[in-house]
């Protein structure tokens, strides 16, 4: 399995954060940089930036746009490629989950992560390795710091973005062309998060994409309010038609495997 890691130029305490932790765990990877907000000018005409359900900042475009890099990437290999953005905090069992992923080979897009929402999945789920289950994800909420993409995956995602945009967590979670599954207990968490958890003795964290500000524009006007409720009845039929076969529910983490020595 290939690895990616999204990390700005200018953010070198974050690549040394998120490469001494792959060291340790083994997991070789390549640093894929990301795309800031003075390039988005060059890429302006090539993407919809006003089919979203609001406004988008620069920093939530560029951060959108180095996710495509990543599904890009992710599609032209042969292979599963996992994708981490550089505030991610890994578990222990990370490298033993993505061996039993990568062995399963027909899962197109598994997420490592969780941040306190709920999400709905599957009632039921496939035992991985010593400790852990695959759960069918078929709504998520929030969060792109660490999942696992198939090429397949990957290529529904592009074709996705090629005619609208959103965050890129957005943009994943209403992907429901994909099959999309939640590793329990949860292998990853972004570095904000990780208190909310019991997991302490961490690195503070800023976000970039939170330093940007909204661009002028209204995002009260008709059709982004249109698209806003239209995505929260997508997501409530959602829910009522899995009622048989899943459940809405918060996802395991065990900070004991995130406590380093």
């Amino acid at each position: 399995m290939d690895c990616l890691v999204i990390n700005l130029a200018a953010a070198n305490p974050r690549m040394a954060f998120i490469a001494d932790q792959l060291d340790a765990l083994g997991i070789p990877f390549q640093r894929l940089e990301a795309v800031t907000p003075d390039k988005i000018g060059e890429l302006e005409q090539a993407y919809a930036w006003s089919s979203w359900e609001r406004p988008l900042k620069e920093t939530e475009k560029a951060c959108f746009l180095s996710h495509v890099n990543a599904w890009k990437y992710a599609a032209a290999k042969d292979c599963h490629t996992l994708i981490l953005e550089d505030d991610a905090l890994l578990s222990r069992q990370t490298p033993e989950v993505l061996k039993v992923i990568e062995d399963i080979g027909v899962v197109e897009h598994v997420t490592l992560e969780v941040r306190k929402r709920k999400k709905i999945v599957g009632k039921t789920g496939r035992q991985i390795g010593s400790a852990h289950q695959l759960l069918r994800l078929y709504q998520d909420r929030s969060g792109a710091a660490a999942y696992v993409l198939s090429p397949s995956g990957a290529q529904k995602l592009l074709v996705r973005a090629s005619t609208q945009v959103a965050l890129a967590d957005a943009m994943i979670c209403k992907a429901y062309e994909l099959k999309s599954y939640q590793i329990e207990p949860a292998c990853a968490v972004q570095l904000d998060r990780a208190s909310a958890y019991g997991i302490g003795a961490i690195p503070s964290t800023v976000s970039q994409i939170d330093a940007g500000k909204l661009i002028a524009a209204d995002k009260r006007s008709f059709g982004f309010r249109a698209r806003r409720i239209g995505a929260q009845l997508r997501m409530a039929v959602r829910a009522l038609l899995l009622l048989r076969v899943a459940e809405r529910r918060e996802i395991r983490l065990n900070p004991e495997d995130f406590h380093r020595s």
